[in-house]
């Protein structure tokens, strides 16, 4: 049976990489000043930022319309038996109902949707697991058994500079509780049962990375591990954490990616990253 995998634009992988391993990429939107792009597409992350830095209003974000996935699921039919469709978590999009839908409607291939329960390149791990697994020939089924076992070590932690935009964009459970202590704080964030929820309040950006490192130790005296450190328009940031943790966790194979327009939307520049899952 041949298998071939589908993600969506805020798994936020490399261009060259989803084209080695045959990755289909279906993307979200942002609306800027009535004018819409397809993130990864029309509209790179540094033009993004550019665009809505400011006080204006807050960009509006939109999932893949269903026929856009049909016209997807029915070119691929005519090569692949089997389709395994991986987005972003259900709690924050309808993407992964979206694909579901399609599926439903369309005759001839078999199509397996998984929801990450998170983004970006977390999410992005999932897929190259799976195309990896793909291209050697396994099974629907024995990739996503794979799929549900990684969700057992998979680990994403993120702060934010400012919380008014997941806020106003209604992305994050339990906000209520920081309001009044905002001031100073960096609160480290995670996905739980598929929402964006407060993990941890920290004092400092620095307190609250070094935080996120402490984690991903304790996980790494455990178990070989692949990481991705991801931020929202400051490299220079990503660069120098990268160097201080290859130094700190030799064991632990690092990339970086980042928060795209979707994504960034509702973390806001400056918004750091760091995820991880057993190899």
């Amino acid at each position: 049976m041949k298998t071939v995998i589908v993600t969506d634009s805020t798994a936020y992988l490399p261009m060259q990489k989803m084209k080695e391993l045959n990755i289909q990429m279906i993307p979200l939107a942002v609306t800027i000043d009535g004018v819409s792009y397809d993130e990864e597409i029309e509209l790179s992350p540094t033009d993004f930022y550019d665009k809505v830095r400011g006080e204006g209003p807050l960009p509006k974000t939109s999932q893949p319309p269903v026929g856009r996935f049909v016209s997807l699921f029915e070119s691929l039919k005519e090569q692949y038996d089997a389709i395994i469709s991986i987005h972003l978590s259900s709690g924050i999009s309808g993407t992964y109902a979206g694909a579901i839908q399609a599926g439903e409607m369309v005759e001839g291939v078999d199509v397996f949707a998984f929801d990450s329960e998170l983004s970006c390149y977390i999410q992005g791990f999932y897929v190259l697991r799976a195309a990896k697994m793909a291209e050697a020939g396994a099974t629907p089924e024995e990739i996503l058994a794979e799929l549900n076992e990684m969700k057992k070590t998979m680990r994403a932690y993120f702060m934010v500079d400012d919380l008014s935009h997941l806020q106003r964009g209604g992305r994050l459970s339990g906000a209520q509780a920081f309001i009044g202590s905002l001031l100073q704080v960096k609160p480290i964030l995670h996905f739980e049962d598929k929402v964006i929820v407060p993990y941890e309040k920290i004092r400092t950006r620095k307190k609250a990375m070094k935080r996120i490192v402490e984690m991903l130790a304790e996980d790494a005296a455990e178990m070989p591990l692949e990481a991705a450190i991801i931020h929202a328009n400051c490299p220079e940031d990503a660069e120098k954490w990268l160097a201080e943790l290859q130094e700190q966790l030799p064991n632990v194979d690092f990339t970086i990616s980042h928060f795209g327009p979707v994504i960034g939307t509702h973390l806001g520049e400056g918004s750091m990253g760091l995820g991880w899952v057993k190899k």
